[in-house]
């Protein structure tokens, strides 16, 4: 969308139209513009539509289950599935293969309010990539899920550790073995009574008779 001179320069100026997080937040508000404006009045919301779409099919998620399939978090999901029960689109049923667990199923009324607004959404998906050039449409969707999957793959690896300094780049064990072994050694041959260097040698003997001549042998 093409802006005038002086708004490109007042965006310019407060770095808002650089800033991901912002211009995201721009595009999801004109989404649930477009959605809101299809689905019409009394109509699924965007996120009661994608926990429906996500528990078409199967037998009942957990609430661990939607949050991972929705991106919806976990205290927002619960009020929201309180309310779709209260409007008997879901249903809890305890689960077959572990008893202490509930899964939400949709119910009848929950599966005709899907049929009604698939044709909605549709449309409102439509008319938002309406807002790009057909050549960048296809690129666009490919982002927005390059985006979500990279978020969710980044938050299931497990953090590295943090290292308590430099330990654990020492010598390996077979070398610290060692260097502890020569240091024994070291400190057992300071405590032994080695005696003076000039202990046996009189005074009066000079530095020319401590070296022997080689002994010639007779034959």
């Amino acid at each position: 969308m093409k802006k005038s001179k002086s708004g490109e320069k007042t965006m310019s100026k407060n770095g808002l139209d650089e800033s991901p997080s912002h211009l995201l937040h721009r595009v999801l508000q004109i989404a649930l513009d477009i959605y809101n404006a299809e689905a019409g009045e009394g109509a699924l919301s965007q996120r009661q539509y994608a926990v429906l779409k996500a528990l078409e099919g199967t037998e009942g998620l957990s609430q661990t289950d939607l949050v991972k399939v929705t991106g919806i978090d976990r205290s927002t999901l619960a009020d929201l599935v309180s309310r779709m029960l209260a409007k008997e689109l879901v249903v809890r049923e305890r689960s077959a293969t572990d008893a202490r667990a509930n899964l939400v199923q949709i119910a009848e009324g929950g599966k005709a309010a899907l049929t009604d607004m698939e044709p909605r959404v549709l449309a409102a998906d439509e008319k938002i990539l309406a807002l790009l050039s057909p050549p960048k449409r296809d690129s666009f969707v490919k982002l927005l899920r390059k985006l979500t999957h990279a978020r969710e793959e980044g938050a299931a690896e497990p953090k590295p550790r943090k290292e308590k300094g430099l330990k654990a780049e020492k010598l390996p064990k077979p070398e610290k073995k060692k260097k502890l072994k020569t240091r024994l050694s070291a400190r057992k041959l300071k405590k032994l009574p080695f005696p003076p260097l000039s202990e046996g040698v009189s005074d009066g003997t000079d530095e020319e008779e401590l070296v022997h001549s080689p002994v010639e042998k007779t034959v």
